[in-house]
């Protein structure tokens, strides 16, 4: 028996790493002899920069960078020496979950410390590749304080830089490429972006996503206006209209950036990760593979982790068992996206805490992985 596993972070409770072992002791339980693979999982989100450096060999970087509130906090990134490849999760200078729920306000919060996070891969460790995991923002300002930090102005009407966060591109009259980091002309920009929106209008990033990062009614508007004639100004910059590209309006706008100054391609955050990782060479050979995540429901069925797995095994004809910490009424959509049997790993009424407690979120999960795997066995004596 040889298991590949492939299983995402159950969020809050297990990482990757973590999940995976747990699946591998269940199926030693049963087949003492198995072979198990784990291979680190992620969607382009949280866990993406310890997925991919793990699986590449790489090392764990950390830098001082702004936060999106203008406080300075560590953020940690992977690298990849051999190929000089940075792993960058946004959130980790930018996300929502380093704010307070009564704090969040995107007219104020930035993507500077997103900037200064490429700038130190780029001096500090000689990157010129970049794979940037954009999800989780608490950010609006359409990637703008991002650039600032690679060394882009953004003026106002007395040649002043704007201030920082969303709210400093109403002021916007001027944007100059002058000073900009030279390196970056050697750089290629890889970002998992698993969204289409356009960067303004009734699915722009302002009126989708504005309001979870505390924006109102009004300030969306605002901020949709202000986001339009920022992109009319980079077209006549750049001479590239990218606002209506899919996923231009991506974590508040940086997708907008990422295309119209640094060349950036978006790319499907499960795809991107699995490329990385070379998880379908390991694929090719195996006997099971297993995925899943934290919530199994109809909408994994878009672009989430699990179904890239399942979609990549079944390109080899290999059986996918799935499992996680609970499912929707919908999941079973998941089965015509390659999953053959999903499990749930709750085994008693308990309280959302108690289920995410890491020790029985393993228990639970290595016992259910057992049992499975009991089962696959009395079908193959």
């Amino acid at each position: 028996m040889k298991a590949i596993i492939a299983i995402d972070s159950y969020k809050g409770s297990l990482s990757t790493f973590e999940s995976g072992r747990a699946v591998a002791e269940g199926i030693k339980a049963v087949y003492d002899d198995a072979k198990t693979l784990i291979c680190p999982l992620a969607d382009g989100g949280e866990g993406t920069v310890l997925a991919v450096t793990s699986a590449m060999g790489g090392r764990l970087c950390r830098a001082r960078v702004c936060g999106p509130l203008g406080n300075y906090i560590d953020a940690e990134y992977g690298v990849i020496d051999e190929t000089r490849t940075a792993i960058i999760e946004m959130s980790a200078a930018a996300g929502i979950t380093l704010i307070k729920a009564e704090e969040r306000d995107p007219l104020q919060t930035t993507t500077y410390g997103v900037g200064e996070l490429i700038a130190h891969a780029i001096k500090e460790n000689g990157c010129r590749s970049f794979i940037v995991g954009i999800g989780g923002s608490a950010t609006n300002d359409g990637g703008v304080g991002m650039l600032q930090a690679l060394g882009f102005s953004f003026l106002d009407a007395s040649g002043n830089e704007i201030p920082r966060g969303a709210k400093g591109l109403s002021a916007l009259t001027q944007i100059r490429c002058d000073g900009v980091l030279p390196e970056l002309a050697e750089c290629e920009f890889h970002v998992a972006c698993d969204v289409t929106n356009p960067l303004c209008g009734e699915r722009g990033c302002s009126a989708v996503y504005g309001p979870q990062k505390g924006a109102t009614p009004e300030t969306v508007r605002e901020m949709d206006v202000w986001l339009a004639d920022y992109a009319k100004l980079s077209a006549r910059v750049t001479g590239y209209d990218a606002a209506n590209t899919p996923g231009a309006g991506a974590a508040g706008g940086i997708g907008f950036a990422f295309v119209s100054y640094l060349r950036g391609r978006l790319e499907s955050g499960i795809e991107l990760v699995i490329g990385a990782t070379g998880l379908e060479e390991k694929i090719k050979d195996a006997d099971v593979v297993i995925t899943g995540e934290g919530k199994l429901d109809g909408q994994s069925c878009m672009g989430k982790a699990p179904i890239g797995v399942a979609r990549l095994a079944k390109k080899y004809g290999k059986p996918v068992i799935a499992f996680s910490g609970c499912v929707s009424e919908d999941a079973n959509l998941c089965n015509a996206h390659g999953i053959d049997a999903f499990f749930p790993i709750l085994r008693a009424v308990c309280t959302l805490e108690e289920a995410m407690d890491t020790k029985t979120a393993y228990r639970n999960l290595k016992n259910t992985a057992e049992q499975a795997f009991r089962l696959v066995r009395s079908f193959t004596k």
